[in-house]
């Protein structure tokens, strides 16, 4: 099954939790043991798996990625948004979840995140759902 979740941002760079959305997906399929797969189909977008209880911790990725990779530096990627790139790759384009019991299986504290670096933008998210 094949599943493609609709994101809006608001911001230039900013996290979204889409870990509800990913379960309803996972519940809608039927399935009872297996993976999920999550891929984000963007260069400036990206997606990973952190901590989902305290949204300080989402605040300290985006202010340290931004440290780490700032906005401008001198890139020389004529679109201007290189940052958004090198911080999306940086993330990931994919995570593989297990599935048991026909629910995702993450840590207490994780979640799943839509990482977004050159917003505000309308994005896509693929979610797919493999029975063992």
């Amino acid at each position: 099954m094949l599943k493609e979740l609709r994101v809006s941002t608001r911001s230039q760079s900013q996290m979204l939790d889409i870990t509800g959305q990913v379960s309803e997906v996972v519940a809608e399929s039927g399935i009872k043991s297996g993976v999920c797969y999550v891929f984000v189909p963007h260069t400036t977008a990206g997606v990973t798996i952190n901590e989902n209880a305290d949204p300080c911790v989402v605040s300290d990725i985006l202010t340290e990625t931004d440290k780490i990779v700032p906005w401008k530096d001198g890139y020389k990627h004529m679109e201007g948004n290189s940052a958004a790139h090198i911080k999306a790759s940086l993330m990931g384009f994919c995570q593989t979840v297990l599935v048991e019991c026909g629910k995702l299986i993450l840590g207490t504290w994780q979640g799943i995140y839509f990482c977004e670096f050159d917003g505000p933008r309308n994005r896509k998210v693929f979610i797919k759902i493999m029975e063992a």
